[in-house]
């Protein structure tokens, strides 16, 4: 069974995160998945809004740590930057995107969310991004650019876990919604969307993300150059 699905109906493109035996952490499989999803989705002309979800009770878990015994440096780097290049993907996006997200929200899986336009989160949902203090580096750049510098490094350097009314009221998520309505709240999205000049969105968007261009750049040289050096190093072939 594939480790991502993807589906369309009515203009909706709906990329699930699907290991939930494995609490949808994050390993190479996956990593090609969302790549390939996402490039779908963008050279789809039909697509308005894409739904970034997850099978299970958790959004994402982490990254694989089980995956990472007896990798070496190259394969441990060719895993990172497979990550890189699938939330670039996603954050490239043309048309709208939309992470809905439950349960732990982790490492790799902010960076998931992180990558989408905005976060629908029901009350159970957390968010971390322990990865300093598990001897890894990542999770660097979308966080401080949504939720500040200063709180992006409470999290990063103390492991200081944001529940969902927390995260909304920092900006990571827009939107906090019970069990009960999540459904009717993405439909309510989706109409809104659907019913918008499709055209018009994705101007908007591109407009939106044009700005913020040079400093993703910026920022993602820097955490491939910390990898780099950790390698180098010896270190963070088995944590994270």
């Amino acid at each position: 069974m594939s480790v991502v699905l993807y589906t369309v109906a009515k203009g909706v493109a709906t990329i699930t995160l699907n290991r939930p035996e494995a609490r949808n952490a994050l390993n190479l499989a996956i990593c090609e998945g969302l790549l390939e999803a996402a490039r779908t989705a963008a050279a789809d002309e039909g697509v308005r809004l894409v739904l970034l979800r997850a099978n299970g009770p958790v959004f994402c878990a982490g990254a694989d740590v089980r995956e990472r015994q007896g990798m070496d440096e190259a394969q441990v780097r060719e895993r990172r930057m497979k990550a890189f290049a699938a939330y670039s993907a996603l954050e490239a996006l043309p048309m709208p995107a939309v992470a809905v997200v439950r349960g732990a929200v982790v490492g790799s899986g902010c960076e998931i969310a992180g990558a989408c336009d905005f976060i629908v989160a029901t009350p159970d949902a957390y968010f971390m991004t322990p990865e300093a203090l598990r001897g890894s580096v990542g999770a660097t750049q979308r966080l401080p650019r949504i939720l500040g510098m200063r709180l992006a490094k409470d999290m990063m350097f103390t492991g200081r876990r944001l529940d969902a009314g927390e995260a909304e009221r920092h900006g990571l998520v827009a939107r906090v919604v019970s069990h009960d309505k999540l459904e009717e709240t993405l439909a309510d999205i989706t109409r809104a969307v659907s019913e918008a000049p499709a055209r018009a969105l994705r101007l908007a968007k591109r407009t939106l993300d044009r700005a913020q261009e040079a400093e993703r750049a910026a920022a993602l040289a820097a955490e491939i150059e910390a990898i780099e050096q950790q390698l180098a190093e010896g270190g963070g072939l088995d944590k994270r």
